[in-house]
């Protein structure tokens, strides 16, 4: 009896650790984890979704770099917590192993006890008991006796009892390892596709900065450009004004083919969208130019008419808006950019509605398109909306 007391102390220990072991809510703190994964992956998809949103219209390419720049801010925090968890279940899996081959080693000293004891019992056979109290040579020995055989059977009972529950308690833990295990290995690969994450959006963040710079010179030319192509057109307006001016003074009277009257009736050059008016205007890369008129969206290779009859002073390529023609109606002039082709020439006479020639514009920044102007005497740009028929 002395030497099975430093086993059941052993056992009591056992029994205690693994006790917190049972307690302890593996499967709860892991769904807690992918809770906290959840929400970061959620902020992240709206960065995603926002991303999408920018690329479908017109921006500013400065506001597509922030957003990548929040998306890689979540996918660290995602990365710093998935660590976290990966550190928390490598601790949690070297505690459940301890205690896994405590209670093995518990369980493999409880059964050697109880299979000596299943010896020892079929050794003395079924009546050794009733052999130990008839040997009682008084009533106090035959109680002595029987107390005994009762607490050698109660023991013989705990221990088949302990032996059970050990069993259920590694069953338990061997599941808990195997949860846990699969919740690091998952979290190590789900690092590994945040880190892929990670480099992919810092590769579009470098590329989309690259655009920006890109752009940022791009629009410097073309804004360069477009100067010089306005001052063009409008010393070129400022010639026909003096040429106007001295056929005044020598008595003949120039051809009008578009007054003040005329405003609100002029025809419409093409039929098509308006994607941009006359105005302050935000470009797709997101820097602002100020237009001087009206953008129509139509396929490549729509006639173009003249608004009101006149006479061709430009027909040719000019600068970034491409094949133009600039018609002269005797104190106003209008201007047809980002054609693909040219129907008519310098000089010639031309009738309203007459092909001056077909829209291209493919190659701008709002894809195929002409740009409808109208200017006065001094070469100011006037609003086309307030010139052209009201469309109904």
């Amino acid at each position: 009896m002395a030497g099975v007391i430093p086993v059941v102390i052993l056992l009591v220990i056992t029994m205690g650790v693994t006790d917190a072991a049972a307690q302890r809510d593996v499967g709860g703190r892991i769904r807690e984890n992918q809770g906290r994964l959840n929400e970061i992956r959620r902020e992240r998809n709206q960065l995603e979704l926002q991303l999408d949103q920018l690329r479908g219209r017109a921006h500013n390419l400065s506001t597509e770099i922030i957003n990548l720049e929040s998306q890689k801010f979540a996918t660290t925090r995602i990365v710093n917590e998935l660590e976290r968890q990966m550190l928390g279940l490598t601790a949690e899996l070297d505690t459940i192993t301890f205690e896994l081959l405590l209670a093995e080693d518990g369980l493999s000293e409880k059964r050697a006890i109880l299979n000596r004891r299943v010896t020892d019992i079929y050794k003395r056979g079924s009546l050794w008991g009733f052999e130990v109290l008839l040997a009682a040579e008084s009533f106090g020995d035959l109680l002595s006796r029987y107390k005994y055989l009762y607490l050698v059977s109660r023991q013989d009972h705990s221990l088949v009892g302990e032996v059970e529950t050990l069993r259920n308690r590694i069953n338990s833990q061997r599941n808990q390892l195997i949860n846990v295990s699969t919740a690091l290995a998952r979290s190590q690969t789900t690092r590994t596709e945040e880190l892929g994450r990670y480099t992919a959006l810092e590769q579009e963040r470098r590329r989309r900065l690259g655009n920006l710079r890109s752009s940022a010179q791009l629009t410097e030319l073309e804004l360069d450009s477009l100067a010089q192509n306005e001052d063009r057109i409008i010393t070129l307006i400022a010639e026909l004004e003096r040429a106007r001016a001295t056929a005044l003074a020598r008595g003949r009277t120039p051809i009008t083919t578009i007054t003040a009257a005329n405003m609100g009736s002029l025809e419409w050059p093409t039929d098509g969208e308006v994607i941009y008016d006359m105005g302050r205007l935000e470009l797709p890369n997101g820097t602002f130019v100020n237009q001087l008129g009206m953008g129509i969206r139509v396929p490549v290779g729509t006639a173009i008419r003249a608004v009101a009859g006149g006479r061709v002073v430009l027909a040719e390529v000019i600068g970034t808006w491409g094949r133009s023609v600039l018609l002269d109606h005797g104190g106003y002039t209008t201007m047809y950019l980002f054609l693909s082709s040219l129907e008519v020439a310098e000089d010639q006479a031309i009738q309203q509605g007459q092909i001056l020639g077909l829209s291209g514009g493919e190659a701008s920044e709002f894809g195929p398109h002409i740009e409808f102007q109208i200017r006065g005497s001094n070469g100011i740009t006037l609003d086309p909306r307030n010139w052209l028929r009201p469309r109904s």
